[in-house]
């Protein structure tokens, strides 16, 4: 199974409704989305003048570049399928990919906060939530999550809920007779680049050559590097986190290391 989002942008009227659902649900601060809605043009096009909507958000990939440079420590996580009961022990960051459902998930409780994820995504799908900083971090990376919760008890994701247009339609591609599959064989791509071909599950679909002209631009052209001083600080701070947390020191610790990673953010 791959979980994966179709956007019809024929439909889409850019009204936001996705977007402030998805706060509501996840309580997103203000400043920051996971989802958002951009605007593109008017603009000239090989088709003539046009303009359309970009409604964008994690695209679940199958090379996730934020979970190969996420530097938390690794623990053993069993996780099941929800369909077959079977089970499958990984060893796992604060971040990774689902073996059965294909999503990319964040654990909070371990995330520390060094943005290293945020940084490698093409997409700019993730954004360090301040307000959910504690000692051992200055906050917690955040994201679409193709709402889990809701999805395990048989409802659509909120945003796909509330589109009033049914421009998100959400579903299994690699289930041929799913309602995304059907999409994509209607010509729902990706927004790829050549530099860009990280398996994005994402698609996007119009019939109107301009629109999809326009949406095409807003590909990633270049894969960004993570800070790796910031990977690399993060990386050897743990074992000494540890100990001091172990002391009851950690406020100190923590208050330290934040200040290394802000001062390697400016």
């Amino acid at each position: 199974m791959q979980y994966g989002m179709i956007i019809d942008i024929d439909k889409c009227v850019g009204c936001h409704a996705c977007t402030i659902a998805c706060k509501a649900e996840w309580e997103v601060p203000a400043e920051f989305g996971r989802n958002w809605v951009y605007r593109l043009g008017p603009a000239n096009t090989s088709a003539g003048m046009s303009y359309t909507y970009y409604p964008g958000l994690c695209n679940h990939c199958d090379e996730p570049p934020c979970v190969d440079v996420c530097p938390a420590d690794t623990v053993n996580m069993t996780m099941k399928d929800a369909k077959t009961g079977k089970t499958v022990t990984m060893e796992v960051a604060a971040t990774w990919k689902d073996p059965f459902n294909g999503t990319v998930q964040i654990d909070k409780e371990r995330c520390i906060g060094c943005g290293a994820c945020r940084d490698a995504c093409p997409y700019g799908a993730r954004y360090i939530n301040e307000d959910l900083a504690d000692d051992e971090s200055d906050g917690k990376a955040d994201k679409c999550t193709y709402c889990m919760p809701r999805v395990a008890e048989g409802l659509a994701p909120s945003c796909v809920q509330t589109c009033l247009a049914g421009a998100r339609i959400f579903g299994d591609l690699d289930d041929p007779e799913s309602e995304v599959s059907q999409y994509v064989k209607k010509g729902a791509v990706a927004l790829t680049s050549p530099a860009v071909q990280i398996g994005s599950n994402g698609r996007y679909y119009s019939s109107k050559k301009a629109d999809m002209e326009l949406l095409m631009q807003s590909a990633p052209q270049e894969m960004p590097e993570a800070s790796l001083r910031r990977i690399m600080l993060a990386k050897m701070s743990q074992p000494a986190l540890k100990q001091i947390k172990e002391l009851g020191l950690i406020g100190l610790a923590g208050g330290l290391f934040v200040k290394s990673l802000k001062q390697d953010k400016e």
